[in-house]
């Protein structure tokens, strides 16, 4: 069965660049300048127990209402039956956090005490004080679901909070082994 991670946020968000950064392949999860692209719910093989899971944008993408609700039930049902789901990496564009879509998926979330790990995507495009300080107003709006819920600025672009998503997801990821205790670093930031 393994264990895998989840990452979710809307059509824009930079779920399949976050992806290719993490694992040092650019070309794993297919990225586009038109939201949306990502259409189904697909599944990296990190290792053979370990998985990264690219799961389709919501929000503007421009598709039809049909398709947006074939989305929406294969998203809910994925989020309520995968048993191997481990936490859910929710991004967001930094300059627009925390949109209706991303509280209610926090709300799912922390209900269903699913982890969740926002990553404040595009960190590069705001100077460091206006970074810090929308971290820090999430980190606050928050506050009370602080048991389940972290936050961390990150850009896919110049790997900004790499080390910390890392962190959170080897510790999201580790399998025990045969002798009880945790195996080393899934998510390396080594390049294969």
């Amino acid at each position: 069965m393994g264990a895998e991670v989840a990452f979710a946020g809307r059509s824009n968000a930079g779920k399949s660049s976050a992806i290719n950064a993490l694992t040092r392949n650019s070309k794993l999860a297919r990225t586009s300048r038109t939201p949306g692209r990502t259409q189904l719910i697909n599944f990296f093989t990190v290792d053979e127990h370990i998985r990264l899971v690219d799961l389709p944008g919501y929000g503007f993408a421009k598709v039809p209402l049909k398709v947006k609700q074939e989305w929406n039930k294969q998203l809910e049902q994925y989020l309520r039956l995968r048993q191997s789901l481990n936490g859910l990496v929710l991004l967001m564009d930094i300059r627009h956090p925390l949109k209706d879509y991303d509280r209610q998926m926090i709300e799912w979330a922390v209900v269903t005490e699913m982890r969740v790990h926002i990553l404040l995507t595009k960190s590069d495009k705001l100077k460091r004080g206006p970074a810090k300080s929308t971290l820090l107003t999430v980190q606050k709006e928050l506050k009370a679901h602080e048991n389940w819920v972290s936050v961390q600025l990150f850009s896919s672009l110049s790997h900004d909070g790499m080390d910390e998503l890392q962190r959170t997801l080897n510790r999201w990821l580790a399998l025990p082994s045969e002798e009880g205790s945790e195996q080393g670093p899934v998510v390396s930031g080594e390049a294969p």
